[in-house]
């Protein structure tokens, strides 16, 4: 247990590193990161662990929330936690992803100080080193809003939490020896529901009432779909933006996504299926958990309902069914039509094409054929130590290039306060699924073949909706707007792990020239030093 005083002290130290405002609470944790035997599909398996639980302590906050946690990594190798859709704003020093973030090494603490600055939603954590994540070592984030903020519906009778995705019976260092061999991973063996398998989670409501169900795909590789026998789900949010609230009889999400829905208890009083199951897969995989009716007497029985498979058409009119409620307030109260995003005409269009060349006679994962490698030093700390050789800005273009695939620890430059059109562009039969930290984004459009100006005439310019993760359809693309007003060194990458860490990733380096804290927190106190970083001072930034 730690103690007060030094939870103090670390208050103390969060109000003089960050500025932050003092009438916003602070809520501390203290994690324990460990080894621990766990069984999700019947085997002994060597899992992460966060305080003995799998998954994770779940992060229940309010919109602008200080977090306070202290992590101790009792593993034998570096760790290292980022958290998915959390906006770290001015703040990408606690972004935990291996270009921001020196690990945790073996042994020792290191304490996060994050704001859940302007956001409401649904997001997780999870760990960004090596395969770590296929052993666990996530969990859920609620962000509720404000009392003072209407929220467009009533408050359910309970809030469930749903982290869903596939799963290996290999453990991560045997999967990361495949990937370190130049060789892909094979399929996954199953699907898990909060850790458990077949049937092993049970969500208990009460007849008549309704429940808010957090659905976050966490899985490494496969897209999932989600459903619930015999009832209709009314989805209200997306990564931290309200939606209209279509109902749907089942829910696509693609790996790294998360969404919540209303699902009212109004069916007989007996046990339902909770089902996942893959989607995209020539071998469908499926799980179920159990929704419980108080007082039900009536297991399930039967097969679980079926789901859709392999069809790209139906889970494409399902993504453009989903839609920003403009009348809807986010986490201020003036409602969040009230941004035109579709007004605003960008400066610049970057197109990102995703790539699977072999280099050195190993399999890689590349962007504009530039295959991400991690420097000995994390790029947010050669940046403001200016240390030379770790990464050469424009390392990667910012369209598509021909010839060979290279090695390079990619940076990309973006102005601070500029707006861009972002296109991905998929020519591979595989889903794509890409994340950007520090940021939301507004899906404008997608849809099958080749990118071209003329496919601006079918954006959404008007009530699509804001999120930080999105899909791209085999032989299509996805366009994107996204205001860069987030100074910082932030990560964009593929959400499918194994692509991810044969390089499917790189950094946009958001900058300021002006090095004010208006525009940028200073480097934590607290911050490890590591690689060539290690061992210097830290300079002040100018007021």
């Amino acid at each position: 247990m730690v103690k007060k005083s030094n939870l103090v002290c670390v208050f103390l130290l969060f109000l003089v590193i960050n500025g932050i405002n003092a009438e916003d609470p602070y809520r501390f944790f203290t994690w324990k990161v460990t080894y621990g035997d766990i069984y999700p599909m019947g085997v002994k398996q060597q899992g992460i662990m966060i305080n003995g639980q799998f998954p994770g302590p779940q992060i229940n906050c309010v919109t602008n929330d200080n977090l306070i946690i202290s992590v101790y990594n009792y593993l034998n190798e570096p760790f290292l936690l980022s958290w998915n859709g959390l906006q770290h704003r001015r703040n990408s020093w606690q972004d935990g992803t291996i270009g921001t973030t020196c690990p945790i090494p073996p042994g020792k603490n290191f304490t996060y100080m994050l704001q859940a600055k302007d956001q409401i939603g649904s997001f997780f954590y999870f760990p960004s080193l090596a395969l770590h994540k296929a052993a666990g070592g996530y969990g859920g984030i609620k962000i509720y809003s404000r009392p003072r903020i209407p929220v467009p519906f009533p408050f359910p009778a309970g809030d469930h939490t749903v982290l869903a995705g596939d799963w290996f019976k290999r453990g991560h260092q045997r999967l990361r020896h495949i990937l370190d061999g130049g060789r892909s991973l094979p399929s996954p063996d199953g699907l898990l529901i909060n850790g458990r398998g077949w049937n092993g989670y049970k969500f208990e409501v009460e007849g008549g009432k309704t429940y808010r169900f957090r659905i976050s795909n966490v899985g490494l590789m496969t897209s999932i779909n989600f459903r619930i026998q015999g009832h209709i789900m009314r989805l209200v949010e997306v990564e931290g933006s309200h939606t209209v609230q279509n109902a749907y009889n089942s829910l696509d999400l693609h790996l790294g996504q998360s969404a919540s829905v209303l699902v009212t208890a109004n069916q007989a009083v007996r046990d339902y299926y909770v089902v996942v199951s893959s989607r995209f897969t020539s071998r469908v995989l499926t799980t179920t958990a159990i929704l419980h009716y108080k007082n039900s007497k009536i297991g399930v029985s039967g097969p679980p309902p079926g789901g859709p498979t392999t069809q790209i058409a139906w889970s494409l009119m399902q993504a453009r069914t989903i839609r920003w409620n403009l009348t809807a307030s986010g986490p201020r109260p003036n409602p969040q039509g009230s941004y035109h995003y579709g007004m605003i005409k960008p400066s610049r269009t970057i197109m990102l094409a995703n790539s699977a060349p072999w280099i050195n006679g190993k399999q890689r994962y590349a962007v504009n054929g530039v295959s991400f490698v991690a420097g000995d030093t994390p790029l947010k700390l050669a940046d403001y130590f200016k240390i030379g050789g770790i990464y050469n800005l424009g390392s990667i273009p910012d369209k598509p290039r021909t010839g060979n695939a290279y090695l390079a620890t990619s940076v990309m430059h973006a102005d601070f306060r500029s707006f861009a059109e972002i296109v991905f562009q998929n020519w591979e039969d595989t889903v794509q699924s890409w994340h950007i930290d520090g940021y939301s984004f507004f899906v404008v459009g997608m849809d099958g073949g080749q990118w071209t100006p003329a496919s601006r005439t079918r954006y959404n310019l008007r009530d699509t909706v804001a999120r930080s993760t999105v899909q791209v359809y085999p032989r299509a693309w996805t366009a994107i707007y996204i205001a860069l007003d987030n100074v910082g060194m932030w990560n964009i990458r593929s959400e499918n792990w194994a692509r991810q860490y044969l390089g499917q990733q790189f950094y946009l380096r958001v900058y300021s020239p002006a090095h004010s804290w208006r525009d940028e927190l200073p480097i934590p106190k607290n911050a490890l030093l590591c690689g060539r970083a290690r061992g210097r001072r830290t300079r002040p930034l100018r007021g």
